[in-house]
């Protein structure tokens, strides 16, 4: 998922009336499946290397977005938003995280590391979790502690399995738990286009200057392979955003437990990628550290639903004693 979705939670009204559930979960699928098989796009791009794609990322991306402005008379509600130095500085700071997240990603899938990258995804909630208590200063219940003493037992495993400290799905992790944080802080005062027009736009100096650096050292490839690799260049600018509007989508009409489901989607894909098709090894180290990330998840999901259970539960009884409450209440006497 190594894109910009966002962690901004849905609104008590999209966890109990979702509006046009089956079409949300067409789009949230569509956008999980395309992050998830975003390795063999990548990969399709050698001799591309990972600089050079993620540059050429951020400068498709913009352009992209540009013209779905255009096409979707968007341009008002941007400019509202270009009115906001706060928001647009918050989202220089989200497009920075995002771009740390970019370039860990693509260098991982382009040099064999698909597997540790899915890991990076897994453990993602969980260091969401941690991040809320470590910079909201939030308190977790016992479960959530399991579940994050569990996560941490497994990244040592996992040590021992790779010999290193596996940093990829860490820097992975960490990046997008941050990236969700900041994209708070604006909340749904920015809708996903808009947001990634401006990561894009603060990013694109950084991609340009990237772009110099490879040129004078490894050498520019876009334009000196073929046609259909410089479409597939291009394509990377479409294949970030689309399925960031999907997901844009799907977070409207489905309820934040659902979509909680459908995020393991990604990671669950670039695993069967990584291990299947491009045949990365697994040690037994790996998949013990795999198996107690997914017990750890496994807590973390059971404790989400039995707390919206206990949510809705204290709702219902909240809004039963308020209509009691009213019928209880005595009528003002008719005037003689």
């Amino acid at each position: 998922m190594s894109e910009s979705a966002g962690n901004d939670p849905a609104p008590p009204a999209a966890v109990t009336a979702p509006s046009r559930p089956g079409r949300g979960i067409v789009y949230a699928v569509s956008a999980y499946f395309i992050w998830g098989f975003l390795p063999i796009y990548f990969i399709a791009l050698a001799p591309t290397g990972p600089f050079e794609i993620v540059a050429w990322r951020v400068v498709f991306s913009l352009v992209f977005c540009a013209i779905a402005i255009v096409v979707t008379r968007a341009w008002r509600a941007f400019a509202a938003i270009l009115r906001r130095p706060r928001i647009v500085l918050i989202m220089g700071a989200a497009g920075a995280l995002i771009y740390v997240n970019w370039q860990t990603y693509v260098y991982a899938t382009t040099s064999g590391q698909v597997v540790e990258a899915s890991l990076g995804y897994f453990i993602n909630p969980i260091v969401t979790v941690l991040l809320g208590v470590i910079v909201l200063r939030e308190h977790l219940r016992i479960t959530q502690w399991i579940a994050i003493g569990i996560s941490v037992v497994a990244v040592v495993v996992l040590t021992v399995g790779y010999g290193r400290l596996p940093w990829i799905a860490l820097l992975l992790a960490f990046s997008f738990g941050l990236y969700g944080l900041v994209k708070k802080q604006v909340g749904r005062n920015v809708d996903a286009l808009s947001g990634l027009t401006l990561e894009t736009a603060w990013l694109t100096p950084v991609a340009i200057v990237q772009l110099i650096v490879v040129g004078v050292t490894t050498g520019i490839t876009f334009g000196h392979v073929s046609v259909l690799h410089a479409v597939g260049v291009v394509g990377v600018g479409v294949i970030t955003a689309v399925p960031l509007l999907f997901f844009a989508a799907a977070s409207r009409r489905l309820p934040l437990i659902v979509m909680g489901f459908i995020q393991y989607f990604t990671p669950i894909l670039q695993l069967i990628v990584g291990v299947v098709l491009l045949h990365e090894a697994m040690s037994l180290e790996r998949w013990i550290g795999f198996a107690l990330v997914w017990v750890a998840l496994v807590v973390l999901t059971v404790d989400m639903v039995l707390a919206v259970r206990r949510d809705r539960r204290a709702a219902a009884a909240d809004a039963t004693r308020r209509a009691a409450a009213t019928e209880a209440a005595p009528t003002d006497p008719l005037p003689e």
